[in-house]
């Protein structure tokens, strides 16, 4: 009677779950997107239907189907899987799981998968106490993370792992699963309610390629509809909530984000840049972080080809830092657009590190005597220095470079903007009077 009990109990238990846990995959036919990783022909797939598989770290955003590529394992394997939770386990728990295990494989021959949800939320010391375990491979480990393992999980555990990324689902394999869950009379709504294409749609969009934010909201919006039995855009916008896109502001997407505003400014491309600044905008990274990244790029990669571009740049710092979200919004587009549609010049960027590498690296160069400093004993001896205001056009042939540097060893000037012309009229300049004109 015991087990007509636990077994009714596990039903009402399923029954009353979310419909994004009763919508999980249990079999890798079921499994939507991430086909890199698990499609046909993979050699993780092979790995999981011969029932061969070792130690794994599956890492990605949120919703991509982390845990439940984990439980289709434990659907599939013949071994035994034990679930372990970061968020509320300890030391204890996990020596109490590789005891279990240990015994399990003594005495019956049987292996253990350990999986461990949100393994980055573990300590230094709590990860090392699988170290042995999964090395002897007394547990085979599957780790899910949302950050990224290679800052957030022990090295020696990394080195005994393999490392899956998996990556945002498509807005198709959004729709897919949603249109699943619509139709499953078993596990979904089974055909109960009927989705506008205006509000399928939208749950797509809002979704942000997170399977369990879509199905979070699509059962949101039936209970909504109630008897009505129709989900359409206003049943939606009764519900309200922003678009669900993932951003973390330390980890690898603010990375990701970041890399490509700048690279967007670089490339001369405003609206990639105002993109990605809207994703930083919408995500909440602080407007301080953006703006100092703009003032640095203002130097690196416009530079001279436009000085007036690290004016304006500091414009959009000072803004952030006293106006802040949401009105600096504007500020830093306007600035992103500026340096975006900037000639650029990486001429200031290269020639520091050229002459930082000479200074490392180069002989000890000695200041040329004339251009010394006059305040000190025997100083008359360093030579005449000629004074460039004294001569028409405030310039005469003079040595500045110690010796054994010639002139373009650091600096070349680019080829756009008010540097170019400044060097080309430079030039104009040392030649007429070299010419004696």
């Amino acid at each position: 009677m015991a087990d007509l009990f636990s077994d009714a109990a596990d039903d009402l238990v399923a029954r009353n779950a979310p419909l994004a846990a009763r919508m999980r995959p249990r079999t890798l036919d079921e499994f939507v997107g991430q086909d890199q990783v698990v499609g046909p022909g993979t050699a993780l797939r092979a790995a999981i239907e011969r029932d061969e598989l070792s130690s794994l770290i599956l890492y990605g955003p949120a919703g991509c189907g982390k845990t439940s590529l984990a439980r289709v394992v434990a659907n599939t394997t013949e071994a035994e899987f034990t679930e372990v939770s970061a968020v509320s386990s300890g030391v204890a728990d996990i020596r109490k799981a590789l005891e279990a295990a240990r015994d399990r494989l003594s005495f019956h021959g049987r292996r253990t998968i350990l999986f461990i949800d949100e393994i980055h939320r573990f300590s230094k010391s709590q990860q090392d106490a699988l170290l042995h375990a999964v090395e002897d491979r007394l547990v085979v480990l599957i780790g899910a993370t949302t950050e990224n393992p290679f800052f957030e999980v022990n090295a020696p555990l990394i080195s005994r792992s393999r490392v899956v990324e998996l990556r945002p689902l498509t807005d198709d394999d959004v729709r897919d699963i949603v249109h699943r869950a619509l139709a499953d009379p078993e596990r979904g709504l089974g055909g109960a309610i009927e989705l506008t294409p205006e509000a399928e749609d939208a749950i797509v969009l809002r979704a942000g390629g997170d399977a369990r934010a879509a199905l979070n909201t699509l059962e949101q919006a039936a209970a909504e509809a109630g008897n009505a039995g129709v989900v359409d855009i206003i049943v939606l916008e009764r519900l309200g909530g922003p678009r669900q896109l993932t951003y973390d502001k330390r980890g690898d997407t603010h990375y990701d984000v970041i890399s490509a505003f700048i690279k967007s400014m670089r490339g001369s491309d405003p609206d990639a840049a105002v993109y990605y600044l809207a994703r930083m905008v919408h995500g909440g990274e602080d407007p301080k972080f953006i703006a100092r990244r703009m003032l640095i790029f203002a130097s690196e990669d416009v530079g001279n080809a436009d000085p007036q571009a690290l004016l304006v740049a500091e414009a959009a710092f000072k803004a952030a830092e006293s106006i802040g979200w949401p009105e600096c919004r504007i500020n830093l587009s306007q600035a992103a657009i500026y340096l975006a549609l900037a000639p650029k010049s990486n001429a200031s960027y290269k020639a520091i590190d050229a002459a930082l590498a000479d200074v490392r690296s180069g002989p000890a160069r000695a200041v040329p005597d004339h251009l010394r400093d006059r305040h000190r004993p025997g100083a008359d001896a360093y030579g005449p220095y000629r004074y460039p205001h004294d001569f028409p056009d405030g310039w005469v042939d003079q040595r500045y470079l110690p010796d054994g540097l010639d002139e373009g060893a650091f600096y070349e000037a680019g080829s756009k903007g008010w540097e170019a012309e400044r060097a080309a009229a430079r030039r104009r300049l040392i030649e007429r009077r070299r010419d004696g004109s």
